[in-house]
This record gives C-alpha cells, structure tokens and sequence, in this order.
C-alpha cells in the first residue's frame, strides 16, 4: 500500500468489454491499494471482472436538486452505477459516496433499488406532494443490461401511468423498446417523453467510449419504435467530445430526424472529479495520437482546465470553439426541423388511483 500509488491499469483481458482502465481509488479514501506480484512463479490466471449486483432498500426514491441550470427539480435513479460503462459518464464521481472505485467498481459493483416502486407510490400518496415531472436516467442509466432481469424501472412506470404523473427519461439503452407500450400511452396524453443519447454513428468509436452500449444504429431504431408508439423522443448528442467526436454533430441531427426525433439538445463533455483521470488513462490507450490535442481543446473550453463546475459554463463551455459548437448545433437543428425546447408535460392529470377498501367518491 502506498499514500501516492498511481492507478495501475488492470490486465486487457480481465476488463474486457469495460471502459475504464483502472480501480482507482476514489477521492475520499487516504490510502491507495494496487496489486504486486507476490515473487512466487506459479502462473495465476485472474478471471475476467464480472457484474456484481446489491440490494439497496431506500427510504425514499425521488431525489430532489435546485441547481439553476437543471431543467427539472426530482429525480429517480433506479440503479447505482451503471453496466454501460461510458468512460465519460460524469456520474463516476458518485461511487465513491459508497466506498468505490469511479473507475471498474462503477460499471461492476451495481446497486438495485427493488422497493423503488413502493417506496414511490409511498411518496405519490403524501398528502403534501405536488406534482412536477420526474426525469429518470439523469444520473445512471435506467435501462442498462441488468434491467433485463430485475424490471425495476417498468415497474416505476407502472406506478407513475397509474397515478398519471409526467416522466422524462433519458437513455442510451434500447431496452426501453420493451415499454413502448406504457411510454406510447403515456405520451399521447402529454406524460412521457424520452431522450436517447447518440454520441457519434461510428460503430468502431461507439464500442471504445461506450462498451456495453448499443450501436448507434440501435439506438435510432428504438427513437422509430418509441415515435410511432406515440411517445415524443429527443435525441441527445451528450457529450461533444472536440477533436473526436464534434465533427459528427450535423449527422447525427440529420439521422436522428430521420428516425422520428423532434427534438434535439447537447452538452459538451464534462470531466469531473475522478473522471479527468480516468478519460485521460483511456484516451492515451485507445486514441494516442490525438490525446493531447483533445486534453487541450477541452482545457480550452473549461478555462485552462480539464473541468469548471460554474453554474451556466459546465454545460456549454467557454470561449470561440464552444461558441462556434453552439451556432453549429443550432443551425442544423433547424435544418432537421428539430426544437430546442418542447411544452412542459401536463400535471393536471395526476391523480391518486383509489385502492381496496377506499371509499368511491359519488360525484
């Protein structure tokens, strides 16, 4: 063990299909841990890194935020840490609140939340709620693989059709295909509307920054099966990464209209915390002969660093090229007949489903 050990990259073949290189070890933590061979010859083959699940049982599920340049105010996360292993994922950071790595443990060591459902329906059922949208997806990904199995997020669904209260979701997972049923109905009475994040239409990039991810061309056609449901989709190009994947803005626009889209937003990459690091560590290995020059550019949006957490600047960035980005951005929106902003979902209709044994009202 060691005060200052630097992140040791852990062995190719046991973190494949993962995105970060490294366990770092989180911020909170005095002491870094790494492995060192023990001196004995005896070869030692380590399996590959498997998905870990725990329970968690939370006392409630609808986080609240008032951050000025956050669109809502709640929000419910249904897992912690996400299997898609985005190396970018700014919510990295948010496993070291468990004792974690933000690098391996947060694409390996998932938390599932299975009361989510009744723990919210506690919540909708408070005399003193008011309703306001909720935003799912916000932190970690909803619909990442081990939703397959647990089902936790339909079931949240479930909850919020029956209460007829408003869902914004955000997502990278074509998994969600699964509830267009739900989402369909929900969106045409003005409930449920869906962002699905595309970063770039290159298979080969979207593998290496986005490993448990699906492709690109996945992820348009669930935008087609969600429109056609009836539920309104935005697409997200969420990050822009300059130098890498900023030239593909206008395509994405175009291919993401074409796929039933209305809608359109983006948000420059933002590498907070642990996450400089770690993207830094991934850029050298997977893109080195323009790591420096992406470092540098994003050093150039964020004046002079890797990140500026200031309110109204960590989105956009600062300076010519996020200008120049912005102005890109919104003329090809406008090209693709996509808005930059949509009516508020309707909050009228929440109302509370009357349960055994209560009275019927006679009006």
């Amino acid at each position: 063990m060691s005060d200052a050990a630097a992140p040791v990259p852990v062995p190719a073949d046991r973190r494949k299909g993962r995105g970060a290189l490294t366990n770092q070890t989180n911020r909170y933590e005095r002491i870094a841990r790494e492995a060192a061979h023990d001196g004995w010859d005896i070869p030692e083959d380590l399996p590959p890194l498997r998905t870990e699940v725990t329970d968690e049982t939370p006392r409630t599920v609808i986080t609240r935020n008032a951050s000025p340049d956050i669109s809502f105010d709640r929000s419910i996360n249904p897992y912690r840490g996400c299997e898609h292993g985005c190396i970018y994922c700014f919510a990295r950071p948010t496993h070291a609140y468990l004792g974690l790595s933000p690098g391996l443990d947060f694409e390996t060591r998932l938390i599932a939340r299975p009361d989510a459902p009744d723990v919210l329906e506690r919540e909708l059922r408070k005399p003193s709620y008011r309703p306001a949208t909720i935003a799912i997806g916000t932190n970690t990904d909803a619909y990442q693989p081990i939703e397959r199995d647990r089902g936790i997020m339909r079931a949240i669904l479930e909850v919020l059709e029956a209460y007829n209260h408003p869902v914004a979701i955000a997502t990278k997972g074509t998994l969600i295909e699964r509830d267009a049923d739900i989402l369909g109905r929900m969106g045409r009475k003005g409930l449920a509307r869906v962002g699905l994040s595309v970063t770039t239409l290159d298979a080969k990039t979207a593998r290496a920054m986005e490993p448990r991810v699906p492709s690109p061309a996945r992820r348009l056609k669930a935008m087609r099966t969600l429109t056609e449901a009836g539920c309104d989709v935005r697409v997200m190009v969420s990050p822009i990464i300059p130098a890498l994947t900023d030239h593909e803005v206008e395509a994405i626009l175009k291919a993401a209209a074409a796929h039933g889209a209305i809608a359109a937003s983006s948000i420059l990459l933002r590498l907070p915390q642990e996450v400089a690091g770690l993207f830094s560590d991934w850029l050298t290995e997977q893109f080195p002969d323009r790591a420096n020059r992406i470092l540098n550019r994003v050093c150039e949006l964020h004046g002079g660093k890797l990140y500026d957490a200031e309110w109204g600047k960590r989105f956009t960035g600062q300076g010519h090229w996020a200008r120049l980005m912005t102005h890109r951005f919104a003329i090809a929106a406008r090209r693709n007949g996509l808005a930059s902003q949509l009516p508020p979902l309707r909050t009228d209709l929440f109302a509370l489903p009357p349960r055994a044994g209560d009275q019927l009202s006679l009006f």
